[in-house]
């Protein structure tokens, strides 16, 4: 028996991990659960999983929820404020933590997971965009395995050999393919971009998603940080990954080797899989997801990105080639551009225009410790925030 910690346990990544726990009561015990302000949510999951501990960010508000949880008889243990995390990613009965709390607010618990020798499963991508090898060389100081679940990255990691190690070159590896579905705006007319409203962006055609997320999968910045990602995950140097753009969101990536062989994994587009891959590796479990029916799935068409159209994509590919700070500054900027999107304050195109500003005011150092990252990143969310109108 498996204790599992979720962290983000309400968001979509959280209930799908739940929903692939669920189905094998015999291998997994939810030992904590974590959410940002989704009180009733968290309650209701720690009634159904009976966790040892549920944290949230607010401190009143987890007061609310430990009330709720003693009227009915349960004795979890209620955390809060901003070691509340870290707490949770390093507790001895967690075996497998899923780091899954959005954007730069989870660097902290992945790395404390990674410093604890866990199986960290490794849905937020901008830890590692923001930290590149600090991540990476915790895990290997501790023992610890990173399995990605971002489902390009965790295609990719199928196809490799089973003996590979998370950060380290793998030798025969050419070249690395991530799909992009390409999003809702594929093939809107580009002088209509300007127009389109969160709801729009948020629509996104094939995923079910946060609204943060599938912001940055209309404009393609997700791809662009997955790209950064897939560099340090597979130990792969710049330009050893491309992005190709492929709508029916079937082929989830591709990794072509020294001989000419060329590897993929496909699916249906449902995040059970990489999670149920993760959760169960080097085995394989059931994850719930329905057989991929290819005839029924017709032509799987592929592309080559239109930069011009997404301006992220190529934004995060120049960030990737610079390194060093670029990847966090990429990633602290697009975080205030699309939250400020997101309430109406920015239109759409503004988006790649704060991230371009702030970039080219950005000094390309190179220390990489944790108190350094998190002084760029609070830097750059800074400049970001003078560059969205008022």
């Amino acid at each position: 028996m498996k204790g599992v910690a979720i962290l983000g346990s309400t968001g979509s990544i959280g209930t799908s991990t739940l929903d692939v726990v669920e189905r094998h009561p015999e291998r997994f015990r939810v030992v904590a659960l974590a959410a940002r302000r989704s009180v009733d949510r968290l309650l209701a999951q720690a009634e159904r999983h009976r966790p040892d501990c549920v944290a949230l960010e607010d401190p009143a508000q987890a007061a609310g929820l430990e009330r709720a949880l003693r009227e009915r008889g349960l004795k979890t243990e209620v955390l809060a404020g901003p070691g509340a995390l870290e707490t949770l990613a390093s507790l001895p009965a967690a075996d497998y933590v899923m780091a899954a709390i959005v954007g730069a607010a989870g660097l902290r618990s992945t790395l404390a997971a990674a410093s604890a020798g866990k199986h960290v499963l490794l849905a937020n991508k901008e830890a590692l965009v923001m930290s590149g090898r600090l991540l990476l060389d915790a895990a290997r100081a501790s023992g610890a395995a990173l399995l990605p679940i971002d489902s390009e990255h965790n295609a990719i990691f199928q196809c490799l050999p089973r003996g590979f190690r998370a950060g380290e070159p793998c030798p025969g590896v050419r070249r690395i393919l991530l799909t992009a579905s390409g999003g809702p705006f594929l093939r809107a007319p580009a002088d209509r971009l300007s127009t389109v409203t969160p709801d729009e962006a948020c629509a996104h055609p094939k995923w079910v998603m946060g609204r943060k997320i599938s912001v940055d999968s209309a404009t393609l910045m997700n791809k662009g940080l997955e790209l950064i990602e897939a560099q340090l995950l597979f130990g792969v140097p710049a330009g050893g990954v491309e992005v190709v753009v492929h709508p029916q969101s079937v082929v989830h990536s591709l990794v072509e080797f020294a001989d000419g062989s060329m590897l993929a994994q496909l699916g249906n587009p449902d995040m059970r899989t990489p999670i149920a891959h993760a959760l169960g590796w080097p085995d394989r479990i059931e994850s719930g997801v329905g057989p991929l029916d290819l005839v029924r799935a017709g032509r799987l068409e592929f592309e080559a990105p239109d930069r011009a159209r997404f301006r992220c994509l190529a934004l995060a590919e120049a960030a990737a080639a610079a390194g060093g700070h670029a990847p966090a500054v990429l990633n602290a900027a697009n975080e205030i551009a699309v939250a400020a999107f997101l309430a109406g304050r920015l239109n759409f195109t503004g988006i790649p225009a704060v991230i371009e500003s702030v970039l080219a005011q950005s000094a390309p150092a190179r220390d990489r410790g944790l108190d350094d990252v998190l002084t760029v990143d609070s830097w750059a969310r800074d400049r970001a925030r003078a560059e969205v109108p008022a």
